[in-house]
């Protein structure tokens, strides 16, 4: 029988890729003033709404068809055609990326792990970039579906288990493309929020054990921990309609981050093992909006520019939900000299939930 393995895991490498039509922040605004002109009962009510797309913290995205597409009604067959073909070729290339930082062979590679959730593919993704990237023919697949925001972080969690059960390499990949996820029919509010804040895009990693992994190489990961909150999921997921899927949104969710983020890192101190005398000094989060950001400075006590990371991610990406953690964490090591000091990286997703990894830098 083989043994598990007790070598330590580490981040080799982050990469992080978007599609080629931008989308300024006001142009995003002009749209959605349009689009949405005789939906609500009055011109202030829509008014109010679109003051969301000035306090959103978002100066410009990326999507995976130009804006005028959103224009027409589209099947979801439509929608999910164009999510396959875009998320495979945008998740080719920061693999390929991400593969090439490491160092790695691919025929070292132990497990692909891919996350995503707006679209829909049988066979998933991950068998198609097994196939496109030449990896190995027998590398275990784990494709991850249905955590929205805290995918990236729930990837890295699983990569970390999986590096150290096979004490192989492993390849993460999260890619998602919001946009495409766009409901024609959907004239709520919180279709507006949705248009102010989500964008497309795809980032990529290999987590692997010793000997591949050495402490100047990235940062050391310690331990995962996730946290699910009961009677939450009327908080954030997908409703399923003729169109496709609809976005659900609540409006209290930077208060439910406020209340629950000093239980989930309790829980993420105690996964690691760390004294009381430890203290956490870099926070990777992901940027669920400007607004989740201020929940968590509040609730941390943090000031400004320790969020910094996830903010510039924010300001020239927006929310694409399960790649944006790893957005940060790229910002944040290519700009942060290790120094052997604790971190997190968190994200807050569907179910209603957290995902967590502690790490050494």
């Amino acid at each position: 029988m083989k043994r598990r393995s007790t070598a330590r895991v580490g981040l080799l490498s982050v990469t992080s890729g978007a599609p080629e039509h931008e989308l300024p922040q006001e142009r995003a605004r002009e749209f959605a003033q349009g689009f949405f002109a005789d939906d609500f009962g009055d011109s202030v009510e829509l008014a109010q709404l679109l003051g969301a797309f000035e306090n959103a913290g978002i100066q410009t995205r990326q999507l995976a068809a130009p804006p005028e597409w959103f224009m027409t009604r589209r099947t979801f067959a439509e929608k999910n055609a164009l999510y396959v073909e875009s998320a495979v070729s945008l998740s080719r290339a920061v693999a390929e990326q991400a593969i090439m930082a490491a160092g790695v062979r691919r025929s070292e590679l132990g497990a692909v792990v891919f996350v995503s959730s707006t679209g829909i593919a049988t066979p998933s993704l991950d068998a198609r970039l097994v196939q496109e990237l030449d990896l190995p023919r027998d590398i275990a697949r784990l494709p991850l579906w249905g955590l929205g925001c805290a995918g990236g972080s729930a990837g890295l969690c699983r990569s970390l288990a999986l590096a150290r059960g096979l004490g192989r390499p492993v390849l993460l990949v999260a890619c998602e493309l919001c946009s495409l996820t766009f409901v024609h029919g959907d004239r709520r509010k919180a279709n507006v929020i949705a248009v102010a804040l989500f964008g497309d895009g795809a980032a990529a990693c290999v987590v692997a054990p010793e000997p591949w992994w050495i402490p100047a190489a990235g940062p050391e990961l310690l331990a995962s921990h996730a946290h699910l909150l009961d009677d939450s999921a009327h908080l954030m997921g997908w409703d399923l309609e003729e169109q496709g899927l609809r976005v659900r949104f609540a409006p209290t969710i930077p208060g439910v981050v406020r209340e629950s983020t000093a239980e989930i890192v309790h829980g993420a101190r105690r996964a690691a093992g760390m004294s009381a005398s430890e203290l956490i000094e870099h926070w990777v989060v992901h940027p669920g909006g400007s607004k989740v950001l201020d929940a968590y400075e509040a609730a941390l006590g943090l000031p400004p520019e320790v969020l910094r990371h996830a903010r510039d991610v924010l300001r020239d990406h927006g929310n694409m939900s399960s790649p944006t953690a790893l957005f940060v964490l790229e910002r944040f090591l290519g700009e942060t000299p290790a120094r052997g000091a604790l971190g997190l990286v968190m994200g807050l997703g569907p179910g209603f939930c957290a995902e967590t990894a502690v790490f050494r830098w």
